[in-house]
């Protein structure tokens, strides 16, 4: 019985198993598609996913772990190389599994798998490699005499509006004094008029008697 067994033996031995994998390994990483029964293709899938996630870290214990499964060279060289540029970005699922019915020979399901990243009818950027930018973290930090020169004119603008607004004060001081002088002075005329038409009786009063 073969309960719990989900590794798919595709009717060989282990070490048939092993070569037929790797050598498909091999043909989809030089050819970024090949076409092959469906068994084999997702059991191809499992197998290459791990390979092309180490492809991500371009060491000498990667290229080594990789080599011992696949033992070719210019695969190695293809997957640290182009493949790995283009798959970077993506945290996983490299490859797609596309089912293409029933070839005529022996009635076996076939299936084309490929590299996502290489498919530009359902990839529009395929093409295009990317190119990230690498930065520090202090970088973007300024420098000394720039943050100096920014605290400087920040200071001198506070300075400035400060000035403005004092003199806005001091123009609206001088406009109110005339104000209170005008009206001190009405006042003060007010006050004065009564004290002259009294004068004014008595100064016709003595004219009326001289003339008398």
């Amino acid at each position: 019985m073969r309960h719990g067994d989900k590794i798919n033996n595709l009717g060989r031995t282990a070490a048939h198993r092993r070569a037929l994998l790797a050598n498909l390994a091999i043909a989809l990483i030089e050819h970024k598609r090949i076409t092959t029964t469906l068994a084999k293709a997702k059991a191809l899938r499992r197998y290459v996913e791990p390979l092309l996630t180490k492809s991500k870290d371009n060491t000498t214990h990667s290229r080594r772990v990789v080599f011992s499964y696949l033992q070719n060279k210019e695969a190695i060289k293809e997957l640290f190389g182009t493949v790995a540029s283009k798959i970077g970005d993506r945290p996983g699922g490299y490859v797609r599994v596309i089912k293409l019915g029933f070839r005529r020979g022996d009635g076996a399901e076939t299936a084309l798998i490929e590299l996502v990243d290489f498919n530009e009818v359902y990839n529009p950027n395929a093409g295009k490699v990317k190119t990230t930018k690498k930065t520090r973290r202090g970088g973007s930090a300024k420098k000394p005499a720039e943050a100096a020169a920014g605290d400087l004119a920040v200071a001198e603008t506070v300075e400035t509006e400060v000035n403005d607004f004092a003199g806005e004060i001091e123009a609206t001081a001088q406009v109110e004094t005339p104000a209170e002088e005008i009206t001190e002075a009405a006042e003060e005329a007010v006050a004065d008029a009564p004290a002259e038409e009294e004068a004014a009786p008595e100064d016709s009063e003595g004219e009326e008697k001289k003339d008398a």
